[in-house]
């Protein structure tokens, strides 16, 4: 005999650790952010670690106070800014040096109700997890999503299946390294992705060559007026992430990319800059197929990719 009754929400918690804030929410198993669930706290390099938790921790907690007495919390499913130690729940952000080996996975772990089991992937994986369940890389199987914002990360799926290598960087294409440029890197290396077309590094790059704007938003509103220096810096940072996409696609043979992030949305040219740096590569038809697209999510996107890794965890690997 059939139940007229309702289905109890299937939830897991989603965190999303990102080199300006931390954020937690409940999403449903088809990719919907409660919005009353939804908290978010400050991160940065300037807190200490114990700040760093704590701003975790209240995220988390607070989320947690938000579920539904009739729903059933099948997860939790954290992001991080890497890199991070898959295998150990360790994370290792470059833009916080307070924490090296922080044991992220087990600190949410603890918070959770008996039984709940906390998973921690690379943020640029999680996000790439979230566009091809119901973003703009739905359809494909060889895709890597990409955030272009505070940094640049990254993260692939191939042949259906995350791939996220033995310590779980895989796809961290914001220390791939762009011919032409000499910008240092924080991880030590020279020209990185990150190096060159993060939001921050891009407005340092346009700041030191006379624009008198501090942020990616006063940069868009110059390059939207026309002004030379916004216009050079962001097809500056156009081109560079066109390399690293080509770059990319020549390794694994991709067939979509799509970007988030906050800097993403400087200006739609900001694709453009990057698709004319691929179709460069004229006698690699396989190169020049990749599609560069804007994400298909909204401002939740990480969130949904942080849930992803319990809602998706068929396509794990």
């Amino acid at each position: 005999m059939s139940s007229n009754a309702p289905q109890s929400p299937v939830l897991a918690l989603a965190v999303d650790l990102g080199g300006t804030k931390v954020e937690a929410a409940l999403v449903t198993d088809q990719g919907v952010v409660l919005p009353a669930s939804r908290f978010r706290s400050p991160t940065g390099p300037q807190r200490t670690s114990d700040e760093l938790q704590a701003a975790v921790d209240e995220v988390v907690t607070a989320a947690l106070g938000a579920l539904p007495a009739d729903a059933v919390l099948v997860g939790a499913g954290i992001g991080s800014a890497g890199p991070v130690d898959e295998e150990h729940g360790l994370v290792s952000p470059l833009n916080m040096p307070v924490w090296r080996g922080h044991p992220l996975r087990d600190r949410v772990q603890a918070l959770l109700p008996e039984g709940v089991r906390a998973t921690l992937r690379m943020d640029g994986l999680a996000i790439t997890l979230a566009e091809h369940w119901v973003g703009a890389a739905q359809g494909s199987d060889h895709v890597m999503g990409m955030i272009v914002s505070t940094g640049v990360g990254g993260g692939l799926i191939l042949h259906g299946r995350t791939v996220s290598g033995p310590t779980g960087n895989a796809g961290h294409i914001g220390h791939v390294e762009c011919g032409g440029y000499d910008d240092p890197c924080a991880c030590g290396g020279t020209g990185c992705l990150e190096a060159i077309a993060s939001g921050p590094k891009t407005v340092v790059w346009a700041r030191a060559q006379g624009f008198a704007g501090t942020t990616g938003e006063e940069l868009s509103a110059a390059y939207a007026a026309g002004d030379e220096i916004a216009v050079a810096a962001v097809r500056r940072s156009g081109r560079a992430l066109g390399q690293a996409i080509a770059a990319a696609t020549s390794l694994v043979d991709l067939e979509v990319v799509a970007i988030g992030g906050g800097f993403s949305h400087v200006t739609p040219d900001l694709f453009e800059y990057a698709r004319q740096a691929v179709a460069e590569r004229v006698e690699f038809g396989f190169v020049t197929k990749v599609r560069i697209v804007p994400t298909g999510l909204s401002q939740d996107g990480p969130l949904i990719g942080a849930a992803a890794l319990v809602h998706r965890a068929d396509v794990l690997r």
